[in-house]
This record gives C-alpha cells, sequence and structure tokens, in this order.
C-alpha cells in the first residue's frame, strides 16, 4: 500500500476524532441549563428526519411510493414494533404497491 494513502487515512481519523473528543473533554465538568439540555437530547432526531425526508421524496418517480413506504414504517413504529419489523412491513407494503399499481 502506499504510504501516501496511510498518512491520508490516519490524517482523516485524527479529522474525524478530534472534534467528537474535545466537546467531550471541554465539557467534562461543566453542568448545563436544563433547556440547553432538552435541545441536545432533540439533535438526534432532528438529525435523522434531516437524513431521510428527502429521501422519502426522492426515492422514486412515483411520490407516494416513499410517502405508502414511511407511513407504513411509521405507523409500524408507533406501534412498538421491533426495527426489523418496521422494515419489512414497509418493503411488503412497497412490495404490494408495486405489484397492484
Amino acid at each position: 500500500m502506499n504510504t501516501s494513502i496511510v498518512w491520508m487515512i490516519i490524517g482523516m481519523g485524527i479529522v474525524t476524532y478530534v472534534p467528537r473528543m474535545l466537546p467531550f473533554v471541554a465539557l467534562s465538568g461543566v453542568r448545563l441549563p436544563a433547556f440547553l439540555q432538552g435541545v441536545l437530547k432533540n439533535v438526534p432526531y432532528a438529525t435523522l428526519g434531516a437524513l431521510i425526508i428527502p429521501g422519502i421524496f426522492t426515492i422514486n418517480e412515483d411520490i407516494w411510493f416513499g410517502i405508502i413506504g414511511a407511513g407504513v414504517a411509521f405507523a409500524v413504529a408507533y406501534l412498538g414494533a421491533n426495527v426489523i419489523f418496521v422494515v419489512l412491513s414497509a418493503i411488503l407494503a412497497l412490495s404490494a404497491y408495486s405489484y397492484f399499481f
């Protein structure tokens, strides 16, 4: 393997690790206000939504394909099903939609 590739991998690892490590070390003894803790608890959900929602509308030329798949997945997840059942139910619903329409 070329040494420049190895150095590039090491550099990318450092660039990825440092921004994650700095807040952990710098804020380890700091008590954040309750409002800020509430905001930070919602960041993963907001990020997940920002990643998933555009894909729902652009997965297929037929916009209903994504809407139906997301609707079924959200409904099954709301009922408390395991993740694998959520995915399988969405696949089954989209397979039925593709077959009949």
